[in-house]
Formats: structure tokens, sequence, C-alpha cells
């Protein structure tokens, strides 16, 4: 069944290396992450087409990809700093994080 309009989903797209949300079947931003030499997940940019914002939609993007990246079992670098306000703001249980040096933990 298609997606109604309004509704919001979010996947992980491994292919393109980013989590994608969407509303409706439309693409409305996306979180990008890569995988470094330790395997941990750095996520360095975060968008939201500028039709979309102020639904919140990078909030929910990044909080559905921390929580599966917990899920996963994954260690996440934070360098965005849409990313690196959420894991400030939210607590994610189980998730292992690596914060950089620039970057100051909570």
């Amino acid at each position: 069944m298609p997606a109604s309009e309004d509704e919001i989903t979010v996947r992980r797209d491994d292919d393109e290396s980013r989590y994608e949300v969407r509303v409706g079947e439309t693409l409305a931003g996306f979180t990008e992450f890569s995988v470094d030499a330790r395997g941990r997940y750095r996520y360095p940019h975060t968008e939201v087409d500028p039709a979309f914002r102020g639904r919140g939609l990078a909030q929910i993007v990044v909080g559905e990809a921390m929580a599966d990246s917990a899920r996963r079992g994954e260690t996440v670098v934070p360098l965005c700093p849409v990313v690196v306000r959420y894991l400030q703001d939210n607590e994610v249980p189980g998730l292992d994080i690596h914060w950089p040096s620039r970057v100051s933990a909570p």
C-alpha cells in the first residue's frame, strides 16, 4: 500500500550510505554516514529539503539513525552539528558514542 501524503518514514540506504526521511513518497532529507578504518560510523552531514523544513524531520531521521545504530551494535562518531546536538539532548539506550576531540560530550 502506498504511503499517504503526510506519512513520515525513515529507512537506511546502504548503497547511498545514509538514512533517508520521506514524506509520503518524497525524499525530504537524509543523514549521511561513512565507516572509518576502525569500523565506526561517522555522521558528517544532515540535510533537509527547504520545502520540508520546520517539521522536525532532521531530528526524526537522526533519531532513527541513532536508534538503529544502537540496535546494530555500531559505534557512532558524531561530526554533523545536528547529530551532535541530538546526542547531547537525547539519550539513546545502548548506543556506543565516540566523541571526537573537537566536540564536547554532554
